[in-house]
């Protein structure tokens, strides 16, 4: 008995050790990537850089047009995703009385957002670039990235409509109230912590989102208005990456672009644990 439990002991300290040794690699790992990120990135990024604009002519880089494109970008597929996400994932929680389609959507969800996003891409370019004729710009970009990040609003969504107890919805029904009140009054504002957290996330997967808009927002460095970007090719900061990286050779432009992408990510990471945290609280 006390051989057996030695190596019940010699079992548990090895794998233990082999669990925190994989994790100190990873971290590791990461720590490395982010640091040398930075140290590379840091000395390139100027104001000139950031608030200037690209020119042939005047041999400048500035990457001003891309960091607006990005903002564009999000406006346009988060004013769309938004709202059919939610309104996808309380249908199925709430309304939907057949569990079997709930469970095909679902899939179909989980299917989708384990696609790579170069098919979106192509997938975008031929529906949206030739087919609807929308051209390359920030409208074919954004609804490309609708589809890509919809899965992620619907189930952030939906799990987090799960965890609203049933009880609530039982006494608001006890006192009167419809079920679409019920659910715009009651499960709505209990679930809004996972909205927002699943939201921001996405946003994240927008920022950092290259592939899929190589083929439908397009390589364009110039500045556009609004309107005039929704049909004209405008590249954000992701693709700006990929141009002066591959094709201009730019190397500290592109460590300077990578470090605000890293910054940015980061930073929605963040505000989406603290919002989580804080609307949990509430």
């Amino acid at each position: 008995m006390e051989k057996l439990s030695t190596r019940r002991r010699i079992y548990d300290r090895t794998m233990r050790t082999l669990l925190w040794l994989a994790g100190g690699i990873t971290c590791a790992l990461l720590a490395f990537m982010i640091g040398y990120i930075f140290f590379r990135g840091i000395p390139n990024l100027t104001w000139p850089l950031v608030s200037g604009q690209t020119s042939y002519l005047k041999n400048t880089i500035g990457i001003f047009p891309n960091i607006v494109n990005t903002l564009y970008i999000i406006l346009v597929a988060m004013v769309l995703a938004l709202p059919l996400g939610v309104g996808a994932a309380v249908y199925l929680t709430e309304y939907a009385a057949s569990r079997r389609l709930v469970a095909v959507i679902e899939f179909a969800a989980e299917s989708l957002a384990g696609i790579p996003s170069i098919i979106y891409g192509l997938v975008g370019m031929l529906v949206f670039v030739q087919f609807m004729n929308l051209q390359n710009g920030i409208l074919a970009g954004g609804l490309t990235l609708v589809v890509m990040i919809l899965p992620t609003i619907i189930r952030t969504t939906q799990e987090s409509l799960k965890t609203v107890p049933q009880a609530y919805r039982e006494g608001a029904l006890a006192l009167g109230s419809g079920k679409w009140h019920m659910i715009r009054t009651v499960v709505l504002p209990s679930a809004v912590d996972g909205i927002v957290t699943g939201c921001i996330l996405a946003v994240g997967r927008i920022v950092g989102e290259s592939a899929a808009l190589l083929y439908t927002a397009g390589f364009g460095l110039a500045l556009n208005d609004f309107v005039t970007a929704l049909h004209a090719s405008s590249a954000t900061l992701t693709v700006a990456l990929y141009i002066y990286a591959n094709e201009r050779g730019e190397t500290a432009a592109a460590f300077a672009i990578a470090t605000i992408l890293l910054a940015l990510t980061l930073l929605i990471n963040l505000s989406a644990s603290i919002a989580g945290r804080r609307l949990r609280r509430r």
